[in-house]
């Protein structure tokens, strides 16, 4: 399994974030070329220690997590993790494994606003307007293998996410277009991980305060996964920043519908 490749001078080092650490600033910034037209940039002191801490407190206590009922393979099951979503008015609706979860308005969450913030200016032109929550609550919450292609983000979709509390693995592989059927949320990496051996794959251990970006095709040509591990004792709380499709009314007719830059205003 490959490790991410350290870029001294990788084009995201030069933004110095009012949360992040003065001496570091971005520095040590990581950019692995997946090849064919994706690539994942890792930013392992995106936040302080001081702000990662105070914002890992909020979205324990104030963030209004659930943890729903999927469907795999048809049958019901119970998604392995707490989840919340946040979105700006007027997107399409998101849906997932037979779920449908609630939009919750970002003016009511304004530390949310403001890490949303420090990633737009770490990433000139980015333009997120919702945001997936994820809690996993012990070693055993994980997230299968699966891919962020949903139609509703469009085509070469970016993904911004930004890891809070106990240190987890990410795992990247390239995607097998004949099984992909078989690669499903509510499946363990673990398992996957034992039937695909000689698969290209990467791993990175994702830091409190961190954030990764996954963008270019690699929606399209990579699952991603965060499996279960057992001596992970703690809580950690990830925020997966996307850019949906806005649908544009009259009369209540739909006139056009377009990937736009929305922010969360």
């Amino acid at each position: 399994m490959k490790q991410q490749t350290l870029i001294p001078d990788s084009g995201f080092t030069d933004h110095q974030s009012p949360n992040s650490n003065p001496k570091d600033g971005l520095n040590g910034g990581k950019v692995t070329d997946l090849g064919n037209g994706s690539d994942v940039v890792y930013l392992p002191r995106f936040l302080t220690p001081e702000k990662s801490w105070e914002y890992l407190h909020y979205l324990n206590k104030h963030i209004p997590w659930t943890r729903p009922t999927i469907r795999v393979f048809g049958k019901p099951c119970v998604q392995p993790r707490d989840v919340c979503y946040i979105a700006s008015e007027g997107l399409k609706e998101l849906s997932y494994s037979g779920y449908k979860p609630d939009a919750h308005s970002w003016d009511d969450f304004p530390p949310l606003k403001e890490i949303l913030d420090e990633v737009h200016k770490a990433f000139p032109g980015s333009h997120f307007n919702s945001l997936l929550l994820n809690r996993y609550n012990s070693g055993n919450d994980y997230v299968g293998w699966h891919a962020d292609d949903e139609k509703l983000y469009g085509d070469n979709p970016e993904i911004a996410s930004i890891s809070f509390g106990c240190e987890r693995d990410f795992l990247l592989k390239k995607r097998s277009y004949k099984k992909s059927q078989g690669e499903v949320e509510g499946e363990p990496p673990s398992k996957r991980l034992k039937k695909n051996n000689g698969v290209e794959q990467y791993s990175f251990n994702l830091k409190h305060g961190s954030l990764l970006l996954m963008r270019g095709n690699t929606q399209r040509d990579w699952l991603h996964s965060v499996p279960k591990r057992l001596k992970a004792g703690s809580t950690r709380v990830n925020l997966t920043f996307r850019c949906c499709s806005l649908f544009l009314r009259l009369r209540g007719r739909v006139l056009s519908e377009t990937y736009v830059d929305l922010g969360v205003m």
